[in-house]
């Protein structure tokens, strides 16, 4: 199984949904489904904004747990 740590990053940085979805040209939904661990399927654009948003590597992002 993959997690996401979107949702601390964000709460570090004190960021909101819009906030992450304005600064990466993301659709808030694919911001929203990452947030809640709900996504099944990311672009890798997509990644790459995150990370650069972040300034964070992609383990950094997303870990894989048993």
């Amino acid at each position: 199984m993959m997690r996401c740590h979107l949702s601390r990053l964000m709460g570090e940085r004190k960021m909101k949904i819009m906030d992450v979805a304005r600064a990466t040209g993301l659709h808030r939904n694919t911001v929203t489904l990452l947030y809640k661990e709900t996504a099944t399927r990311i672009d890798l654009e997509a990644i790459e904004s995150l990370c650069r948003l972040f300034d964070c590597g992609v383990g950094d992002l997303f870990e894989v747990v048993d």
